[in-house]
């Protein structure tokens, strides 16, 4: 074999051999975003879906890990050794805090079973009175009540049931409204609560005028699975200023920009504050 390549590499002139072993190296990407669908049903049904119990069953297990110390920090069910935060969103929880006499009352929309609480906790301990409250999937806040909830931490089915018990001073989406089939009768929905803070973290942005819908595919050795997903271009942060002034604009720091079909997408922070 060794002598075949040696005969091979003598014949092919150097520039075709070295394309060849580049090639050969270089596999077509199975997971990111992909294509430019025209209705959220027409990626839907190329998907399989975020409501897989397997999905639940790594968030749970890798957020056990956190919660017990065996491990620092959880993002997608993923671990790390080392806690990477979110700069932007630690500034805007500690002025919505400072600004409610040291009272922080978080309203986590789609927060899993509390990977941004359990980021985030050591910066917030000095905090007077702090509430975290997520609202999720129905199986995600069994979950949460059986195994994470506390005097801080809190699970509710719906938004109607989260505000009947607790008066949050900031909405937080992080990494949530691009997953959303209908973002924008969530955002009016939210704009009507009269929250005083919003904070987007995460999320998908893309430099033209309007959306668009895409696949995302989940790398398998995370878990098998895609969903459709949004890149908001200006619509959506022109309905948050119908009643919110934008404060801040941050840099996440997670996810380096890409481009899709020419458009270059990223991923950013926002502050808006009633």
């Amino acid at each position: 074999m060794a002598k075949t390549k040696q005969i091979l590499k003598a014949l092919i002139p150097p520039i075709v051999f070295s394309v060849i072993i580049k090639l050969k190296k270089t596999k077509p990407s199975t997971n990111g975003w992909f294509g430019e669908y025209d209705t959220w049903d027409e990626a839907k049904s190329l998907c399989t879906g975020y409501d897989s119990r397997v999905i639940l069953e790594k968030c749970k297990n890798s957020l056990l890990k956190v919660k017990n110390g065996e491990a620092a920090y959880e993002r997608d069910s993923v671990l790390f050794n080392e806690i990477q935060y979110s700069w932007g969103l630690l500034a805007g929880l500690q002025r919505a805090a400072l600004e409610n006499e040291g009272n922080l009352c978080v309203l986590d929309f789609g927060g899993s079973l509390g990977s941004t609480y359990y980021q985030n906790r050591e910066f917030l301990s000095s905090i007077k009175n702090l509430k975290w409250c997520i609202v999720e999937q129905a199986h995600f806040v069994d979950c949460g009540k059986q195994y994470f909830e506390d005097e801080q931490l809190k699970f509710y089915h719906t938004i109607e049931e989260c505000m009947a018990n607790q008066k949050p001073n900031v909405l937080l989406f992080s990494s949530v409204l691009q997953y959303l089939e209908k973002p924008y009768e969530w955002i009016e929905r939210f704009i009507n609560l009269e929250i005083p803070y919003i904070i987007i973290d995460r999320t998908a942005f893309i430099e033209r005028e309007n959306d668009i819908i895409t696949i995302q595919k989940v790398p398998e050795n995370i878990y098998v699975a895609s969903y459709p997903s949004y890149f908001f271009g200006k619509n959506i942060i022109n309905l948050l200023q119908k009643k919110y002034k934008m404060i801040a604009k941050f840099d996440n720091g997670f996810t380096m920009e890409t481009t899709i079909n020419n458009n270059k997408v990223y991923w950013t922070g926002l502050i808006f504050k009633k």
